[in-house]
């Protein structure tokens, strides 16, 4: 019996073994390095839902058995490539299945909620009635109805996110290159209109390497002063430096981040010590598209992956 390693929650290793019954083995397996490299050295295959190992050149080489990696994520930049390609291994990764993922909507929705909850300045006023207080004047909130979404990125996330805005009341304009038919819910406008023109600007794109960095000073210093910035993608889009400067020159109302560069080790991250002294940045610990029922789903599909690889090997 062939052996896969599953990283993540529990919900997605139930998901895992029911998939790969009477094909693997599957071991949950606690996502530290050093846990990771031991159970790599003879497994047949990884599914990765968690994405807070980094898969390293030196863990793949040792990986002699390796057939498959396949992620319940979009995204892979946390798994080296070196190696992999000359050995005919696949990494297969969630965005190559957007059918799937069409109506997988927790990363939407978690945007979304970002959104509000810097718009209503929802933490501070948590945190001011459990003190004891009850002045609401210390908590003007934003109306968003008749206020504009600049969207980047209008692909799944970003339409769902459209259309939550125009249920609301807001206009939405958005900017996608590799889009050629944009929804009707998004006007399509140049990314320093986006920036400019929007109360709220939030980032729906993968990172790759023409995505990292996009999100420029250039461009944070254009946002309306007070605007608010929403990114649940990838860290490394921004430059979370702008970002910082930004927030602490009062220039901007807001951010909304579910995501850090170099997470999961975030403790001395700049952006988390300023959020811990000020209520209006706003930052989650990548848990988007975390959620029991989601993740139910993509981890049977990521196993499907690996099962039709060691069927084929027979």
């Amino acid at each position: 019996m062939k052996k896969v390693i599953y990283l993540g929650a529990e919900e997605g290793f139930e998901a895992t073994r029911d998939a790969l019954a009477g094909a693997a083995d599957v071991l949950h397996v606690k996502a530290e390095p050093k846990d990771v490299a031991a159970a790599l050295k003879d497994a047949d295959g990884v599914l990765d839902a968690s994405m807070k190992v980094k898969l390293t050149p030196e863990m793949l080489a040792a990986a002699k058995n390796l057939k498959i990696i396949s992620t319940a994520t979009t995204g892979s930049d946390h798994i080296s490539r070196e190696g992999l390609d000359q050995r005919g291994i696949p990494v297969r990764t969630l965005k190559e299945d957007s059918d799937v993922l069409r109506n997988i909507t927790p990363a939407a929705e978690l945007s979304w909620t970002l959104l509000m909850a810097g718009a209503r300045k929802l933490p501070a006023a948590l945190k001011h009635v459990t003190a004891g207080g009850w002045t609401r004047e210390d908590f003007p909130g934003v109306m968003l109805r008749g206020k504009t979404l600049g969207l980047v990125g209008c692909g799944r996330i970003g339409g769902w996110m459209a259309r939550y805005a125009t249920a609301f009341g807001m206009d939405v304009i958005g900017h996608d290159p590799f889009l050629t038919i944009f929804p009707d819910t998004i006007r399509k406008a140049p990314l320093m209109d986006v920036f400019a023109q929007s109360d709220f600007v939030s980032i729906h794109v993968h990172l790759s390497p023409e995505t990292t960095g996009m999100v420029t000073k250039v461009l944070i210093d254009s946002m309306k002063p007070g605007a608010f910035l929403i990114n649940t993608s990838r860290g490394a889009i921004v430059d979370e430096k702008a970002l910082l400067a930004a927030l602490e020159s009062g220039k901007l109302g807001g951010a909304g981040l579910d995501v850090l560069d170099g997470e999961p080790e975030t403790t001395n991250h700049p952006l988390v010590k300023y959020a811990q002294t000020h209520d209006n940045l706003l930052i989650t610990p990548h848990v988007g598209g975390f959620s029991p029922d989601a993740v139910r789903v993509v981890c049977a599909h990521a196993a499907s992956k690996i099962r039709a690889v060691f069927e084929g090997a027979k």
